[in-house]
């Protein structure tokens, strides 16, 4: 599967690309294409491509604050994830992310 998303903290300094490459990592090891938009003290890093976003079978996002740029995902299913978790258990949340994409798919 494919998957795009933001991390964002409120201060955007550590827990923003921790929980980017947690994600990024769990989609290396897992079989699923993952790109993660990070929003915080930096600005925007590793910015999602349109082309990106429509290829995408879902989004997932990981913040803490309100994100710039969200009405982007329009159509997509969005997945709200609490920042702390994905740091610290990106693989779970994936996987389980993953399972309920392809769960969803099944019934339709």
């Amino acid at each position: 599967m494919k998957f795009v998303g933001i991390t964002s903290c409120i201060a955007g300094l550590a827990h923003t690309p921790m929980a980017a490459k947690a994600l990024e990592k769990a989609g290396v090891k897992l079989g699923h294409e993952v790109k993660i938009e990070q929003q915080g003290a930096m600005g925007i890093v590793n910015q999602l491509k349109a082309s990106e976003i429509s290829e995408a079978d879902a989004v997932i996002i990981a913040a803490d604050q309100s994100i710039e740029g969200e009405d982007r995902f329009k159509g997509k299913p969005i997945i709200r994830v609490k920042l702390g978790q994905v740091v610290s258990n990106g693989e779970i949340v994936l996987s389980k992310i993953a399972k309920a994409i392809a769960d969803k798919k099944k019934m339709h």
